[in-house]
């Protein structure tokens, strides 16, 4: 799956990744994002919600990925 193939991307926001993929939830809570209830979901993307908590390109990579096949 090429780039231009994926749904979710790092620059959407937390709020909007998590209205049009809800079962995302459980994804992003295995690498410690519990971004469902947290108030920074509308306005932070999921890289800038990443580098928040520490984790590097390479855990941004894998976890869109495993985001995109989840929804493919």
């Amino acid at each position: 799956m090429g780039t231009t193939d994926q749904k979710v991307s790092k620059n959407m926001t937390f709020g909007e990744l998590l209205r049009a993929y809800p079962n995302a939830a459980a994804i992003l809570s295995s690498y410690g994002l519990h971004c469902v209830g947290c108030r920074m979901n509308t306005s932070e993307t999921i890289e800038q919600g990443m580098r928040a908590h520490g984790l590097d390109d390479a855990k941004l990579e894998e976890l869109i990925k495993e985001i995109n096949a989840s929804i493919a």
